[in-house]
């Protein structure tokens, strides 16, 4: 049975599964789940598939399992693969990373887009203490890892592991949400390597690019 992936093509968290995936080698069935329609917020979605009225959301056979980084490790125990770490040492670092991404990192960067694009596109007022609050917060996490990945190509060890693409979820969105990721140099060069040298994320950042600018044309905005 093929498993299934559903998803807004323009969200970054499942951009994060659909790159993991691909570079897995596994095969996912997509089910698109319109978010801008509120296709995630109908009984149907939420008492079968997530509560929260969130995606992704994966099934497989009678599992349901929902949040991004959590779907990404039940993929890559399926095949054994070395994106969850190769030694003990790597495997805990690595869901350090994640585990620090969902509390310090990318929860701030969808303030953001919350406040500079979802309330653009509905015509509402931002909250400029929330913006300002985000932003603090994203700066905190940001120099720590502009320090860490000083002369670093990925965040552990030297091989690509999920703990990168958690940590590359807010650049899915940074022409649009415009977090401060631009003033940190290794930040930005560990983000750029990524780009050059996984055919993948590069992929589906065209994907994402492609979704939420044309959906921000269908609707007059621009950002």
């Amino acid at each position: 049975m093929t498993i299934k992936i559903y998803g807004d093509p323009g969200s970054g968290s499942l951009r994060r599964v659909t790159t993991a995936a691909k570079i897995m080698g596994i095969e996912i069935e997509r089910a698109n789940v319109d978010l801008f329609k509120g296709e995630s917020q109908t009984d149907e979605f939420k008492s079968r598939l997530n509560p929260h009225g969130l995606t992704p959301v994966l099934e497989d056979g009678d599992l349901i399992l929902y949040e991004a980084a959590a779907i990404n490790l039940y993929l890559a125990g399926k095949v054994n693969s070395p994106l969850v770490g190769t030694t003990e040492k790597d495997r805990f670092q690595v869901l350090q990373w994640m585990f620090w991404s969902g509390e310090q990192w990318r929860i701030f960067a969808t303030t953001l887009f919350d406040e500079r694009v979802g309330k653009t596109v509905m015509g509402l007022p931002k909250n400029e203490p929330v913006i300002a609050f985000a932003e603090g917060k994203f700066r905190a996490a940001a120099k720590v890892l502009d320090q860490h990945l000083e002369g670093r190509k990925f965040m552990v060890g030297q091989a690509l592991t999920l703990a990168d693409f958690d940590i590359a979820g807010p650049f899915s969105q940074i022409d649009r949400s415009k977090p401060p990721l631009r003033d940190y140099p290794n930040l930005m060069a560990w983000h750029d390597n990524l780009l050059q040298s996984v055919p993948e994320w590069a992929e589906t950042k065209a994907e994402v690019d492609n979704r939420i600018d044309s959906f921000l044309a269908s609707v007059g905005v621009k950002l």
